[in-house]
């Protein structure tokens, strides 16, 4: 225990979905190319409050600068803020500025959950004081780093007032309920400890793993310390109860055991390799369950088991119930086959969330309270990036072209823009050309007006991937979180048939 209790510290927590994606994702694909080539950048959004348009400009040039960030995209980069408010058309900034708002999309230099965009979020903040409302990815992946581990410490001791009292109500010593919560404590530290083999694990497992297995293993504990009771009031010794009692129940806890391990392992198989980890965590878990309950707990009968601490039991007998159902037994049959066919129909209607953003923007977060001030002012603005072989000026500048005409697109960033035509790229600053050109590889940034994930997300994006795809058949890529989260989806969805079976 002492050892796992150390080991616990060094085990690194993922907290990025996309990093799950099969091999043959053309999002993880895509976004390995944009990392090889350019880095793997994070993204935020910033709105800033009661600002005037010289003075928004200049929050954006100090927050520019600040360690960690990449650029800022605002309308300074297509209209001149300087040359007066009466020569500025306000469908020509409307987009970034209006009513003294002012929001800005920030890209970072490295990822999403990053130390350095950490900081430089925190510095942002800064800079930005009582002014600024922050979301994007970058913001979604700190917020949950920071409130995670504080919300499961709240789960957990919910989850442990619920089963103590529980115990309390339903056994027959005061003495019970503190032994069932220490030998399953020391089967959840053991599982903590020992994730130190597989190295990383994801933000998930890593919170859930200890509700799961508290609440799935609690039963094998039950099972032997019942056996144990029934063997003792049959007037035997400790010892020969006990012997009697593993003999008794070791079945049972085999069979419960065994059963809940298959399950998790059924995960493993899952092509979204989330499933592998969380279900080899689990399943790992409940094996400590069982060897601690084999081992370890009877030991602990022996110093738990005081007469002193007995009591009558608390609830009533259930003799006459249990007749009771008998009785019904073939009624109960009949409700059930009707019940079967209208749960499986609606099981089929239910609905779900598969990207970080279901995670990352709760209700009842400040994240959630930026987000929809910025969105109920501005709209949403959702980044994507293309990834296409460096050729052809002139193609990237009529894909370009075709992409900005979309009525849903809000802007389009490439090296196309910036550039009249019969210019070379040596006419723009090495900052710039570095972040949108290699050798062999381009990128645009592409900003739509939709959430992250909606049926309107995902069209508007396959959209977007066929205009590239027309211009650049082969090695061209769209990436960013709503690709990423329709590959989650559509790898979820055939992983659920495969593990149920």
């Amino acid at each position: 225990c002492l050892l796992s209790a150390v080991a616990m510290l060094f085990v690194e927590v993922n907290y990025d979905l996309t990093e799950y994606l099969p091999d043959n994702a053309q999002s993880g694909i895509g976004l390995n190319k944009m990392e090889d080539e350019f880095g793997y950048p994070g993204t935020a959004r910033i709105m800033l409050k009661d600002v005037t348009l010289y003075e928004a400009k200049q929050y954006k040039d100090r927050m520019e600068n600040v360690d960690g960030v990449d650029q800022i995209l605002w309308c300074d980069s297509t209209v001149n803020i300087y040359s007066g408010e009466d020569f500025i058309h306000k469908e020509d900034i409307e987009d970034y500025y209006k009513d003294g708002y002012a929001v800005m999309d920030v890209t970072f230099k490295e990822g999403n959950t990053a130390k350095s965009t950490s900081a430089a979020i925190d510095e942002l903040k800064a800079i930005a004081g009582d002014k600024g409302c922050f979301t994007g990815m970058a913001v979604q992946n700190k917020s949950l780093q920071e409130n995670l581990a504080s919300e499961m410490q709240l789960i957990l001791t919910v989850a442990i007032i619920m089963i103590f009292t529980i115990l309390c109500i339903t056994t027959t010593a005061w003495s019970e309920p503190f032994l069932f919560l220490l030998v399953m404590g020391v089967a959840i530290l053991l599982n903590r400890g020992t994730n130190i083999f597989i190295g990383r694990v994801s933000f998930l497992t890593n919170n859930v793993a200890m509700v799961l297995q508290l609440a799935t293993s609690m039963d094998y504990s039950i099972f032997l310390l019942d056996a144990f009771t029934r063997e003792k009031k049959k007037g035997l010794s400790d010892e020969e109860a006990m012997v009697d009692a593993v003999d008794a129940a070791i079945n049972s806890i085999f069979a419960s055991s065994l059963t809940t391990i298959a399950g998790f392992v059924a995960l493993m198989f899952m092509k979204f390799s989330i499933g592998f980890d969380m279900g080899l965590v689990l399943a790992k878990g409940i094996v400590f369950s069982l060897l601690t309950v084999v081992f370890f707990m009877p030991a602990m009968i022996f110093r738990f088991a005081n007469e002193k601490t007995a009591h009558r039991p608390l609830l009533p007998d259930f003799h006459k119930m249990g007749r009771g159902i008998y009785k019904i037994r073939n009624i109960a049959l009949v409700i059930l086959i009707l019940i079967v066919p209208f749960a499986y129909t609606a099981q089929g209607m239910n609905s779900f969330l598969f990207g970080n953003s279901a995670v990352g923007v709760s209700e009842g977060t400040q994240v959630y309270a930026d987000e929809q001030a910025i969105n109920e002012k501005f709209g949403r603005s959702n980044m994507l990036v293309a990834i296409y072989p460096n050729t052809s000026a002139i193609t990237e500048k009529a894909m370009s072209d075709e992409i900005e005409d979309l009525e849903y697109v809000k802007s389009v960033t490439s090296m196309a823009n910036p550039l009249r035509e019969g210019e070379p790229e040596d006419f723009l600053p090495y900052s710039i050309t570095s972040q949108l050109h290699t050798d062999t590889t381009s990128r645009m940034l592409i900003y739509i007006r939709t959430k992250s994930e909606s049926d309107k997300a995902f069209e508007y994006t396959n959209d977007i991937r066929d205009i590239v795809k027309k211009y650049y058949p082969e090695e061209s890529y769209v990436v960013g979180e709503t690709p990423s989260t329709e590959d989650i989806k559509t790898t979820i969805t055939a992983d659920n048939a495969r593990v149920n079976v």
